[in-house]
This record gives C-alpha cells, structure tokens and sequence, in this order.
C-alpha cells in the first residue's frame, strides 16, 4: 500500500511515521515535505503532483480541511482520509468528492509529541486500505475508538475548546507563586497551562473558532464571580 500525506506538518509526519508501507508527503512549504520523508524513510512529491496512491490523507489545518479533500482527492485509486480534527464537515467531503472511495476521518486526541494515544474514528466506508491504516496504527502503540462525526464534533466542543479556554483562562489570571505555596489543584492546573502554551497557538486558535465553548466558560465564570454564599453553594452542587 502506498499513501500520500498531504500536509507535512507534525500530525502529518507522525501520522506516515505510523505506516508499513510506502509513504510520500506533499507540502506547499517544499522543505516541510522533506523533512517529514527525511524523518520517516518516505519520500517527498509536489504538491500538484500527477502520481495516484493507494490513500491520500489529508493532514491540514481545519479552515482548509474541505478544499484539500476536493484537490486531492483524484490522487486516491482507493481511500482517502482526514486527520483535520473537525469531522462533520470532513465528512461530508469526502462523501460528496470521493462516493465511491474507502472513507474514513481521523483525530488523534493528542499532540505528536504526547503519541502513542487515543483515536477518535469515523469509518465512513470501510474497506481493505482504511483497515490496514487502522491496523498499523493499533499496532503503534495507539488506541482506537469509533464514533460518528457528529457525536465528536460536539465533545470536542468540551473536551477541547472549553477546556483549552478554561486553562488559558487561568494561566492569564493567575500570578506566579512559590513551589511551597501550589496545592494539588493549582498545581495541576499549572501544569496544564504549561502543556497547552507549549503548542501551536495557530492551531488552537483554529479550534476555538470551530467549536466555540469559550464564551460558556466566561458566562460561567461571572456567574461564580458575581454569586454570594447561597448562590456559589448552588453552582458548586451544580457543578458537581
């Protein structure tokens, strides 16, 4: 099986890193695709390159996860798939540019360099490709789970966007303590806001404005603001 990775970035090359076949990256920064061959014993290809492969995966950012499917989906004889992160849209792409394709949406529910991890899958149309693809990936230490695109879309309106908000939320309003001083829940917390400032603020950026959430997070912190004692009692019971 030979599969072309469109988008060289770090999901992209992690992802063809994960293959037992053969792999090409196209990129339109050239030295991206390069990189990733370089790091995956692949190969780079342009990114309007006429060759035809076994799958093309599209690896790329969410706001243009729809017109990459449509561009590249004549380079797939057999599958395609996304790794772009917001499936519904994904989806339906794929269904509408490649009906007679093997289809099937990807999201790792972790950064490249936290793999192996959990993969959150939408087997659209399976087949023979889209099999062996979640095979290598099993068999990289990685845990695969099925859903459909709309119960993911909305949990990641929880599990990512307003959890990045509450996270950034804190490490905006917080101030810098001594060690002696965290408990175990400001520590944690601490420790995520150092987690997710270590990323790629592009792309949670592009998660917040695909999933929203971060506007929940900030009605719900004036309303802890704003509660006296009987209130906060209830919010706490309701948060609970």
């Amino acid at each position: 099986m030979n599969v072309l990775v469109v988008g060289a970035g770090e999901m992209g090359t992690w992802f063809g890193g994960c293959l037992s076949g053969s792999v090409a990256y196209a990129d339109r920064n050239k030295t991206n695709a390069e990189r990733a061959a370089t790091a995956t014993d692949g190969r780079a290809v342009a990114v309007d390159t006429d060759e035809r492969f076994d799958a093309v995966c599209l690896a790329v950012p969410i706001p243009a996860a729809e017109v990459a499917i449509a561009t590249h989906i004549d380079r797939a004889r057999r599958a395609v798939l996304d790794l772009t992160g917001v499936m519904g849209p994904a989806v339906a792409a794929m269904r509408e540019h490649g009906p007679d394709h093997e289809r099937m949406s990807l999201h790792p529910l972790f950064s490249a360099r936290h793999a192996p991890g959990r993969i959150a899958v939408v087997p659209d149309a399976s087949g023979p490709v889209t099999d062996g693809i979640r095979d290598d990936l099993s068999a990289d230490g990685n845990t695969l789970f099925e859903t459909t695109a709309e119960e993911h879309d909305r949990s990641m309106a929880t599990v990512q966007a307003r959890t990045h908000a509450a996270v950034l939320a804190f490490g905006l309003a917080s101030e810098t303590v001594r060690e002696e001083f965290h408990t175990p829940v400001s520590k944690q917390l601490s420790v995520l806001a150092e987690r997710v400032t270590s990323g790629n603020p592009r792309v949670y950026a592009e998660i917040q404005e695909a999933f929203g959430g971060a506007e929940d997070v900030a009605q719900a912190a004036v309303r802890i603001a704003d509660a006296d004692e009987e209130t906060f009692e209830a919010l706490y019971q309701e948060a609970k």
